[in-house]
């Protein structure tokens, strides 16, 4: 019996919710490639956030340009990646697909005393917790059109992974497809 292909993946969320530990973790588990899209920042938008001022979809679209092409690049080399990518907005998340249609989302979903908390805990290179709040007022929920997995952040990172394996192991996943805790 032969597997489908994974298809290309975005871990997605707010600052703090993970995505760098539940990526890599996912890569591992499912055998796929894992970049931090925090790497490809620009220079200038690593400083802009590095003193406490928020992106503008002008700074993001570049970003977001070169993490498509990721994704696209890795998928047409028939070796589809995941990546971690905040894509906050449903326009940021049509723009990702317009590179990669049957990209997934994996929204790593919490409450802000949880994700202010793992913040504060870290030290980031340059995403200080001050800019939490603007994030959650940025973030557009998935839609029930755009293939996603929610991810409940409370579970232990092993657990999640576990939960959202689960999800995507079914041949044909569901849009709007929900992993619970």
């Amino acid at each position: 019996m032969t597997t489908a292909p994974r298809p290309p993946m975005v871990v997605m969320g707010v600052s703090g919710c993970g995505k760098s530990t539940v990526g890599s973790l996912l890569g591992e588990r499912l055998g796929m490639v894992f970049q931090d899209g925090d790497h490809l920042h620009p220079a200038a938008n690593k400083a802009k956030m590095g003193a406490g001022i928020p992106l503008d979809d002008t700074d993001r679209k570049p970003w977001l340009e070169e993490i498509g092409r990721a994704l696209r690049d890795s998928s047409d080399a028939g070796t589809p990646m995941i990546i971690a990518c905040s894509a906050l907005k449903r326009s940021y998340r049509d723009l990702l697909r317009q590179h990669v249609p049957g990209v997934v989302f994996v929204h790593l979903n919490g409450d802000r005393a949880t994700l202010l908390a793992r913040m504060n805990a870290r030290d980031h290179e340059f995403m200080p917790s001050s800019l939490l709040d603007s994030q959650l007022s940025t973030l557009e929920p998935l839609e029930h059109d755009e293939k996603h997995v929610l991810a409940d952040i409370t579970l232990a990172p092993s657990a999640l992974v576990d939960a959202i394996c689960d999800r995507l192991s079914v041949l044909t996943l569901p849009v709007g497809a929900s992993v619970e805790g």
